[in-house]
C-alpha cells in the first residue's frame, strides 16, 4: 500500500508571493541545544537565507551555465513541495542540533522559522521538522533524511522520474552560490579561535571555487529542508485592522493528511 502524497499547502502561494515582493528573504531559525554545561536545553537562533521550496531553488543563469559546462545538468522537473530549503556548512552548530546521531540532537529535529517581511507588513512563523542532506559518503543518517524529505514531495510529472537523483539536486544548490560563497565552505572551521591555525592547508578564507565537485567544499556543504507542520501569518499591513491566521497539518490516522485553517485574534 503506497503512502498518499501530502496535500498542497493553502498558504504556500501567499507566502511565495510575499517573498517575491519583499526586498529580502532572510528568516530567523531557532533550534534547541544544550547549554555550556550540557545540563539543560536552551534555544539557539540565527538568520538564514531562504533558498526556495525544495527541490526548486530560483536558479541564477550562471548556476545553470556551470551545471551544463561541468556535465551535471539539471534534474528533471519531477517533484514539488511546500518544504522550505536553505544551505549551511556541516561544521555549523545548527547541523548538530537537528541531525540524528549528534550529542546535541536528542531534543529532536524540530525547528521554528520566522520571516518578518517588512515590505508587505507580514510576519510568518513556521514550525516543522528539519532534514540535512548532502553527505557524499552516504550512510544511515543521510538515508533517513532523504526518506523524511521524500514523504513531503508531490509528483509533478512521471517524465524523467528515473533520472532524478539526490546527488544532482544537492549539486544544483551548490552551483547556485557564487564562487566566493562556494569558497566559504573551504574556510577554517566556523567558531574556532583564530589562534588555532587549521591543520588542513586547503582551509583558507576568501577562496573562490569554480569546481562544483571540489572535494573539500562539498565535504562541508549541506542542504537543509524543513517540512512545515504549523504555519502562522500575522498581517500588520494595516495597524487599524491587523489579522492573524494559522494552518496546522493534521493526521488522525483515518483520513489523509490535511491542512486545517483558523483565523485568530491578532
Amino acid at each position: 500500500m503506497t503512502t498518499p502524497e501530502p496535500p498542497k499547502a493553502p498558504w504556500q502561494d501567499l507566502l511565495n508571493g510575499h517573498l517575491s515582493q519583499n526586498s529580502s528573504s532572510e528568516f530567523t531559525l531557532t533550534t534547541v541545544a544544550y547549554d555550556a554545561n550540557k545540563k539543560r536545553h536552551v534555544p539557539r537562533a540565527r538568520v538564514c537565507g531562504f533558498r526556495g521550496f525544495f527541490p526548486s531553488p530560483q536558479l541564477h543563469p550562471s548556476a545553470i551555465d556551470a551545471l551544463k559546462a561541468q556535465g551535471d545538468g539539471l534534474n528533471p522537473d519531477v517533484y514539488e513541495s511546500d518544504m522550505i530549503s536553505f544551505t549551511t556548512d556541516v561544521r555549523m552548530e545548527k547541523v548538530g542540533q537537528i541531525q540524528p546521531g549528534s550529542s546535541e540532537s536528542d531534543a529532536g529535529n524540530e525547528v521554528e522559522m520566522v520571516f518578518w517581511l517588512k515590505d508587505v507588513g507580514s510576519q510568518w512563523r513556521i514550525k516543522g521538522v528539519a532534514f540535512v542532506i548532502g553527505d557524499q559518503d552516504g550512510g544511515g543518517v543521510e538515508d533517513e533524511a532523504r526518506e523524511g524529505i521524500q514523504r513531503g514531495l508531490r509528483v509533478r510529472s512521471e517524465d524523467g522520474r528515473e533520472k532524478w537523483t539526490w546527488e544532482r539536486q544537492v549539486t544544483t544548490y551548490f552551483a547556485n552560490h557564487t564562487p566566493i560563497l562556494r569558497g566559504s565552505f573551504k574556510s577554517p572551521s566556523p567558531g574556532h579561535p583564530k589562534s588555532q591555525a587549521p591543520q588542513d592547508p586547503s582551509l583558507k578564507p576568501g577562496q573562490e571555487v569554480e569546481d562544483l565537485h571540489d572535494p573539500t567544499a562539498r565535504k562541508n556543504f549541506r542542504v537543509v529542508v524543513v517540512r512545515p507542520q504549523e504555519v502562522e501569518r500575522l498581517d500588520l499591513s494595516d495597524y487599524k485592522n491587523p489579522a492573524r491566521w494559522t494552518w496546522a497539518l493534521t493526521d488522525d490516522g483515518k483520513q489523509p493528511e490535511r491542512w486545517e485553517e483558523a483565523e485568530l485574534w491578532p
